[in-house]
């Protein structure tokens, strides 16, 4: 589907005062960016774009807390979720508080004896250490009873997070959460890392100490923006481009490690391999063991420790890959079994099934049924879930009209967990499948792709390529754009590599481009040299061997 063109005068306009090619000044207007100054930001972002901490509500009293505590030496427990963001959210206030001098203690709670959020056994962690204040990463918006048990035992508690409130947020020193609606700060998308890095800077600023080391610490905020799929514009595009040039040029002595175990080390660091590379092997840790081991990596001092631990995680997400296929096998034959026609939301729960991995499934299941999916492992009479959802559907809104039929839940429009009992899964399939089809529309779930702009394919060129690498970071809110060559043929015979990927060489007007479809091996025998068919692709470079050349990674391809 091409968008609606934009107002040629516009991109004229822009073109001109940028001395750019028309072709990317559209791409900049369909994105918004459609005067000099945006536009600029865009494809300049700054650090001094970022806003001020103090914008967030509650931080003074939140950093007037956590200073008191580090000149009195009181231990402050940081309590973080078991993801990526979690992990990193902890790490970085971890490392901030002990470069200040203070006394700090991570704490992440185990996904299988302990559950999501701040529950009782982070209270108790936190009394047994004796901590004085405790501080959620990630986590803590939606836990009332267990922050004020924390508050009864003496302990002041300080929640940051990013989550979506579900009712009233907990009594505390502070909650620090630009999604609460009576937050005025001015950018809602930041993850929780995020939230971290700026009660970082603003304790720097409290104690009088340089906020250099923080900024170091710019690869964790990028690792973790990119993993929790947090939208890549405003501020987190700022911080995901400052942050991948650290994790390009001097990445904590963790995060080298595993850049290392993953076979990334020497290579340029994109958000894409961040995501598919990287992310899920810090994730490992919390969802086949321990989270805590995560935060040790990216804590450790030792280069020795970092290896071993990196190895430690490659090995758990090779464990984490297995469960994932079993798992999606069960998934796919549920849900063949299920009447699409009528099933516009998907819930399917199963015992066995690993909790560290649901949440995995369900996305890779939502790309081949285009709903959105719930996923439960049953363990005795509970289940824990994980749900993801299309754009067209807030999974968060769903779960909230589901609320009577849950323990608990938490989470934002496109991903959410919850904890249900086994008796009610069946309720909560039927009511998620009721709110769906009262919210959505067949022609929702119909994937569509969505392209940018028609070239001829002589206009895919390395300059193209390096230009439109200034729209980068590329993920969730900003997306690589898909370009349309229209009437092109096969230069040669198609061939298959790999187990299933679909190698071409294209040509037309003249000009020739090498393409690969992933996973599209199947449309070889359907392509026949001298036809001519339509191809949409994402333009990039291929780096093979030492050797970069300019490459069409197909999105698709009509006949």
């Amino acid at each position: 589907m091409l968008p609606e063109a934009p107002d040629p005068a516009a991109v004229s306009a822009l073109a001109a005062e940028l001395r750019l090619p028309e072709l990317v000044c559209r791409l900049l207007c369909q994105r918004g960016y459609d005067g000099p100054e945006s536009a600029k930001r865009y494809l300049r972002p700054r650090l001094d774009q970022l806003h001020d901490p103090f914008a967030l509500l509650d931080l003074d009293r939140a950093v007037d807390r956590l200073a008191r505590a580090v000149r009195a030496g009181e231990l402050i427990m940081v309590h973080g979720d078991y993801d990526v963001d979690g992990i990193c959210s902890t790490t970085l206030l971890t490392r901030a508080i002990r470069g200040f001098g203070g006394r700090v203690e991570p704490f992440i709670p185990r996904r299988l004896e302990d559950g999501y959020d701040l529950s009782m056994a982070g209270v108790s962690a936190a009394i047994a250490a004796r901590a004085k204040v405790l501080v959620t990463c990630d986590c803590g918006t939606n836990a009332l009873a267990p922050v004020e048990a924390a508050q009864a035992a003496g302990i002041d508690v300080i929640v940051s997070d990013h989550h979506l409130p579900s009712g009233p947020v907990p009594a505390c020193v502070a909650v620090l959460n630009p999604r609460r609606p009576e937050c005025p700060y001015p950018d809602k998308d930041l993850a929780a890392v995020g939230v971290a890095f700026k009660i970082a800077l603003a304790l720097a600023k409290v104690l009088g100490v340089s906020d250099e080391p923080i900024y170091r610490m710019l690869d964790l905020v990028a690792l973790a923006t990119i993993a929790d799929i947090a939208p890549l514009r405003g501020e987190n595009r700022v911080l995901v481009r400052y942050g991948l040039k650290v994790l390009d040029s001097a990445p904590t002595l963790g995060v080298r490690a595993l850049l290392r175990a993953a076979g990334l080390e020497g290579k340029r660091i994109t958000a894409g391999r961040v995501g598919y590379v990287l992310a899920p092997r810090l994730n490992a840790a919390g969802r086949i063991g321990h989270a805590l081991r995560g935060v040790e990596l990216l804590t450790t001092a030792d280069e020795h420790e970092a290896h071993t631990i990196a190895r430690e995680l490659e090995e758990m997400n090779r464990q984490r890959q297995e469960l994932d296929r079993s798992t999606l096998r069960r998934a796919s034959e549920l849900v063949d079994a299920l009447d699409l026609d009528t099933t516009f939301g998907i819930v399917l729960a199963e015992p066995g099934w690993h909790p560290g991995v649901i949440g995995i499934v369900a996305s890779r299941l939502l790309e081949t049924v285009c709903r959105p999916v719930v996923l439960v492992a049953l363990q005795g009479d509970e289940g824990k879930g994980s749900g993801r959802s299309i754009p067209a559907f807030d999974l968060h809104g769903a779960l909230t009209a589901c609320r009577d039929l849950l323990i608990r839940f938490g989470g934002h429009r496109a991903a959410a967990g919850v904890t249900v009992a086994a008796s009610r899964v069946e309720a909560l399939a039927e009511r998620f499948n009721e709110v769906a089809r009262a919210r959505l529309t067949a022609d929702d779930l119909v994937p569509e792709l969505h392209v940018d702009a028609e070239i001829s394919l002589s206009a895919a060129t390395p300059d193209l390529e390096a230009l439109l690498r200034h729209f980068e970071p590329f993920g969730a809110g900003n997306a690589t754009p898909v370009l349309v060559a229209r009437g092109v043929r096969l230069a040669a015979p198609p061939r298959v590599v790999g187990q299933s990927h679909l190698k071409l060489r294209l040509t037309a007007d003249g000009a020739e481009l090498e393409a690969i479809g992933w996973g599209m091996g199947a449309l070889a025998p359907e392509l026949a040299p001298g036809t001519p068919f339509d191809v949409a692709f994402r333009l990039e470079r291929d780096e093979w061997n030492g050797e970069v050349r300019l490459q069409a990674r197909l999105a698709d391809l009509r006949r």
